[in-house]
């Protein structure tokens, strides 16, 4: 199969979560350990820094690898999902997965596919991890897919395991609340590894403290162990000041990710990165900054408070959930414009309305949906959202959506996209 045959097959041969929901979610590490064995347990060949969290994983992934890039290492990035190509989920030093890789691998593995039946997303992380094996990496940094514990990430035996935040997203799988969830993402941290937890609560701290004791894993909150002193937007550039909190300087970064939400990622990232200095690793300051400075062109991060025009400005973001809509409207409140328009799609087996609550009733709306099975008709997410007064139309498709909604924007206006991964996915640039 060539490349293009063979994400055919892919798509249409294994169940995807995008598409099925919780049906394609695999609730044990059967599948994964079967393929890797027949593969030569590739997971092993290579250093892991293991990534979970509700909200900021991928922007924390991100922001390690070019760090770690940055500071000299040949490192993997392993992210989910993608936005317009399948090979973004993949990548060595900021290059995607070639399609000869993935055609190859993917024809290869049919027999296997034949046999161990995996998810789409097993049979990816494989995948990722035959390559970078292949290629020799230095270190890679995986961030789950979903939950943790039965991940098919977690396999691996990182030299850190990363936990963002927690929040509601997923409760039919991951649990009801927040501290079962915690449990869930917690099942990532390994004996005597050390834990970076970026945000924790009353009732996640707990249950972060209970498993890292029990697994002897030395545990550091970020919020605790790093400070913001200060911090600003400048242009489409983020700066910030940050010290140890046991020291008395600081150092500033200037970020290309400006959502007020990254100052928190931010810290988690400093934090894990000095763990890693005092294992051993070569990161030097100015490896930290430069990397920090140019995640997105070193890594292709996209879809995080990103302007893609502007006379309307246009933003895309992929918050979905309620936390991720509470950062949304956070940062709206730090913006200037005249009027607000949201091009919105969600998918049907989320809480949308613990989002739309939060959503901003003087906007103007422009309700779409996905090209996926589990998108939300717009009708519907119109009507809801109505309910939340929220007002405006409903648009069959993403890209008719934003063009409707630059149509009627005045230059000094803002129009966002979000609700969904999947939405801003589909925008065309």
């Amino acid at each position: 199969m060539d490349y293009t045959a063979s994400l055919s097959f892919l798509y249409s041969r294994l169940p995807m979560f995008s598409k099925l929901g919780a049906d394609a979610y695999k609730k044990d590490l059967h599948n994964i350990l079967a393929l890797e064995e027949k593969l030569g347990n590739n997971y092993r060949k290579f250093k892991s820094i293991h990534v979970a969290g509700t909200n900021g994983k991928g922007s924390t992934s991100h922001m390690l690898a070019a760090v770690l890039q940055e500071a000299g290492y040949k490192t993997g990035l392993l992210t989910s999902p993608h936005l317009h190509d399948f090979r973004e989920r993949i990548r060595i030093n900021g290059q995607m997965i070639p399609e000869s890789f993935v055609a190859a691998f993917t024809t290869n593995s049919i027999p296997l596919i034949d046999a161990i039946e995996p998810s789409f997303f097993e049979l990816t992380v494989s995948m990722a991890f035959a390559w970078f094996a292949q290629e020799n990496i230095e270190v890679a940094v995986i961030e789950t897919g979903l939950g943790g514990r039965l991940d098919s990430t977690n396999i691996v035996t990182p030299e850190i395991s990363i936990i963002t935040n927690i929040g509601l997203d997923h409760q039919n799988i991951l649990g009801p609340d927040l501290a079962t969830i915690a449990g869930e993402k917690a099942g990532i941290i390994k004996q005597g590894v050390p834990v970076v937890i970026g945000e924790a609560n009353a009732e996640t701290l707990p249950v972060f403290e209970a498993v890292a004791k029990s697994k002897q894993a030395p545990m550091s909150v970020a919020s605790e162990a790093q400070q913001l002193i200060q911090w600003g937007k400048n242009g489409n550039r983020l700066d910030a000041t940050v010290r140890d909190t046991d020291r008395t300087d600081g150092h500033q970064y200037q970020l290309d990710l400006t959502g007020e939400y990254q100052t928190r990622n931010l810290l988690t990232v400093l934090q894990a990165i000095r763990i890693l200095q005092r294992a051993g690793w070569n990161i030097n300051e100015k490896a930290i900054q430069s990397g920090l400075s140019q995640t997105r062109k070193l890594t292709g991060l996209h879809g995080r408070w990103e302007q893609i025009s502007e006379s309307p400005r246009v933003i895309l973001d992929v918050g979905h959930n309620a936390d991720g809509i509470r950062a949304i409207v956070r940062q709206l409140g730090l913006e200037t414009f005249a009027h607000l328009h949201i091009v919105i799609g969600m998918v049907k087996d989320k809480d949308i309305s613990a989002a739309l609550e939060l959503l901003p009733k003087t906007a103007t709306y422009y309700f779409t949906a996905a090209n996926i099975p589990r998108a939300l008709p717009a009708d519907e997410l119109a009507l809801k959202a109505g309910s939340y007064g929220l007002s405006g139309r409903s648009w069959p498709d993403v890209n008719q959506a934003l063009n409707a909604a630059k149509a009627k924007a005045g230059k000094n206006d803002l129009v966002l996209v979000c609700g969904s991964v999947f939405i801003v996915g589909e925008v065309t640039w």
